[in-house]
């Protein structure tokens, strides 16, 4: 009871996503990471939006990971 080599197991087929079901989220997560550089690289300096220096100590390691001056 061989089985042939070309026999299938019936997996279904990958679709692809089109460019407009996919726009929306690019825009979404490309906002969100402008936002994220925003709050490592300029929070608590000259355009600080919020008092203190909690966002600094938050992104502090992470600004030096991506080379931003801090001290």
């Amino acid at each position: 009871m061989a089985q042939s080599a070309a026999h299938t197991t019936g997996a279904s087929a990958i679709t692809p996503v089109s460019a407009k079901t996919l726009a929306p989220w690019a825009v979404f997560f490309g906002i969100l990471m402008l936002v994220l550089l925003y709050f490592v690289g300029a929070e608590q300096g000259a355009t600080s939006l919020i008092s203190g220096t909690g966002v600094h100590e938050w992104v502090h390691d992470g600004r030096h990971l991506l080379g931003f001056p801090c001290h």
